[in-house]
């Protein structure tokens, strides 16, 4: 699933080009997991003032309302002066006088929808719920270990939870928790103000890396030129079960957490 230094170097890769873009049309292909909200049609002449990013949501502004793009678990965007004829997983088409941007989604759990503002439905829903950004000078180290109080559940199933801190998925979680030697199933209550502040310079620190290398590509992840990520290069724990600890030679661990795989390693975490 693009998480969010995915959804971040996506939205790198084609902000610049598509900004003070006017929509000549909008074609949309089979139903994704919301409705656009308004007719394709009533997007044509609106001018693209520019693109921002919430949690995994990529924020397009018009001059009138704006779009939420979702990639999904699948889902990637093309931005290109051309395209070759839509294909059967790709499910919007955005004519731009700059350009066509594409939303191809094998799975269809993306999204593309209209609102009026982020104040209003639909849009306020799907953004209310999410946690602090991390990559922010706003995610503030007090902020998050009071978070992490409030909170019984084991510590990696609370940062992937989105609602303290939005974007670390499992990749990253597991990385930023050996980062700062804390074990997957530490209850994130249990946590001194001490190692909160590890696990908060750990969680921008891997984060930040993985926008700097382009995400993570294990399957077929690639930004809005097509470019792949180098991230999965990087990582200390995440899918080495059975490899040795790149710090202790320790061979490291894999558990199931809530249906999710957690990668550590038992000496360098030991609690």
């Amino acid at each position: 699933m693009p998480e969010l230094p995915e959804v971040e170097v996506t939205r790198r890769s084609f902000a610049d080009r598509i900004q003070g873009a006017r929509i000549e049309r909008v074609c949309m292909g089979k139903p994704l997991r919301w409705p656009l909200g308004v007719p394709p049609e009533a997007l044509a002449g609106h001018l693209i003032r520019g693109v921002r990013r919430r949690g995994k949501y990529l924020l397009m502004d018009l001059d009138e309302g704006l779009l939420l793009l979702h990639l999904g678990m699948s889902g990637r965007l093309q931005f290109a002066a051309d395209l070759p004829p839509p294909g059967t997983h790709d499910h919007m088409d955005m004519q731009t006088d700059h350009g066509v941007l594409r939303l191809h989604d094998p799975r269809r759990f993306g999204a593309v929808v209209w609102a009026a503002d982020e104040a209003r439905e639909p849009a306020r829903k799907l953004l209310a719920g999410l946690g602090a950004e991390p990559l922010d000078e706003g995610f503030d180290p007090a902020a998050f270990h009071a978070a992490l109080k409030r909170r019984r559940a084991p510590i990696k199933q609370v940062l992937l939870a989105g609602d303290v801190v939005v974007g670390v998925g499992n990749i990253y979680a597991s990385e930023a928790l050996f980062m700062a030697g804390i074990r997957p199933t530490v209850r994130a209550d249990r946590l001194s103000r001490a190692r909160s502040d590890r696990l908060h310079a750990a969680v921008q620190a891997v984060l930040g890396r993985a926008v700097e290398r382009g995400g993570t590509t294990l399957r077929d992840f690639a930004n809005a030129m097509g470019e792949t990520g180098h991230f999965q290069l990087d990582v200390a724990v995440y899918g080495r079960a059975g490899q040795p600890c790149v710090v202790c030679a320790t061979p490291i661990r894999l558990l199931r957490q809530g249906q999710r795989s957690s990668f550590y390693c038992p000496v360098c975490q030991r609690a």
